[in-house]
């Protein structure tokens, strides 16, 4: 389980190799567990992202969390503790970015709707019926559990435009 960190994470950037790394599943909610959980939403915060899997900062457990209210409303950070999509429908492709693929977004492939069970950051059961950016948001945050980024979902022509323009990107610094 993680402990308190005396300095602050920073999210990790495409293609580091936690990126790409299974995360597991977390098996005790304590207050190491509740101090990261504060800490990914200030940095998600910060980062003016709309979620954030722990992977991204280098934590590899199951745990992500999101905020997709509009902005300038009263946040409403959800936490999901060992998240399961048990069921999608439908089918739309838009616009994706990720705070782990700095200045680059392209369009993806998602389903339209999905059921998501999962635990709260108390341990309580939580199931959650998505459409819309909460949709996208929730797969694109589990994908990060399984070391999945938005740039792999791409077709073959886009993620090679994707290399060249983000290795010119990366060089740029």
């Amino acid at each position: 389980m993680p402990s308190p960190s005396s300095q602050k994470r920073n999210i990790l950037v495409y293609p580091h190799e936690i990126l790409r790394s299974q995360a597991r599943p977390v098996e005790r909610i304590d207050g190491a567990f509740q101090d990261l959980i504060d800490e990914m939403i200030e940095i998600m915060y910060g980062a003016k992202g709309v979620g954030l899997a722990a992977n991204q900062i280098g934590e590899l457990l199951e745990l992500v969390v999101m905020d997709v209210s509009a902005e300038g409303d009263r946040p409403q950070p959800i936490v999901l503790v060992n998240p399961v999509i048990d069921a999608s429908e439908g089918e739309v492709v838009e616009p994706e970015g990720c705070l782990s693929v700095p200045d680059y977004t392209a369009e993806v492939k998602r389903a339209a709707r999905v059921h998501v069970s999962a635990y709260d950051r108390e341990g309580r059961e939580v199931s959650l019926e998505c459409e819309g950016l909460l949709a996208k948001c929730v797969q694109h945050e589990l994908d990060h559990l399984k070391g999945i980024c938005f740039v792999d979902r791409l077709g073959p022509v886009k993620k090679a435009l994707f290399q060249r323009r983000w290795s010119k990107l990366r060089s740029q610094g």
